[in-house]
């Protein structure tokens, strides 16, 4: 069912942070060359963000990633004691925080196993500031819509259909209203609670108006 009167975005509604992301936001970084440890940190530090810890190998970001509760882990690929994927695989099955990983472009193969094993974004090396940062920012948007998203529906095959949908509504919202995709999601959420919809109902209802009525 959907609400076909939900009103689309416009320029007076409120689109601004909420104050929890105001917060200063805190960060692991797990990176086994110490001096590139160092220069994420600084990264990191100048960008905002409380690193709360920086180890070494993978078994110690599982840890305290369990212990800390960050709001991202930024973890390369290759680690000693517990590699980058298992470990990512580990902070995902318990759903602690989203990872960023950072990989080197002869390990591909690498990269797909780190989307499977739930990663959010990664980086190739060599990277910047410039690299890192937006990735950062779209691994916790994306966290913080899945988590949104699996806390209103219990159902793992209507989670992914859900979520399929609501991902075509806010590309619909960023190319007819120039929406970035967390003013989207956030639009999507918003109107999911003023008009007592479930996300899913308020994300058929902008494809039927947008997109036209086809939900595949």
């Amino acid at each position: 069912m959907t609400d076909e009167n939900a009103s689309l975005p416009d320029d007076q509604q409120d689109l601004s942070l909420p104050e929890e992301e105001q917060r200063r936001r805190t960060a692991i970084v797990a990176e086994d060359e110490s001096l590139i440890r160092m220069d994420i940190v600084e990264s990191l530090t100048e960008a905002g963000f409380e690193v709360v810890a920086a180890v070494g190998d993978g078994e110690s970001a599982v840890s305290k990633t369990r212990e800390l509760r960050p709001d991202v882990v930024v973890m390369d690929v290759k680690m000693p004691q517990t590699d980058g994927v298992t470990a990512a695989e580990r902070i995902g099955e318990d759903n602690l925080a989203p990872v960023v990983m950072l990989t080197a472009f002869s390990q591909a193969e690498l990269v797909e196993r780190a989307r499977d094993a739930g990663a959010m974004a990664y980086v190739v090396k060599p990277f910047t500031p410039a690299d890192l940062l937006p990735a950062i920012e779209i691994a916790i948007s994306r966290y913080q819509q899945i988590t949104q998203l699996e806390s209103e529906i219990a159902d793992l095959a209507e989670r992914f259909e859900t979520r399929k949908r609501v991902d075509r509504a806010k590309g619909l919202l960023q190319t007819n209203m120039g929406l970035s995709e967390p003013e989207a999601f956030r639009w999507i959420q918003k109107t999911s609670m003023d008009r007592r919809l479930t996300m899913r109902e308020v994300a058929d209802a902008v494809v039927d108006q947008l997109g036209g009525s086809s939900k595949d």
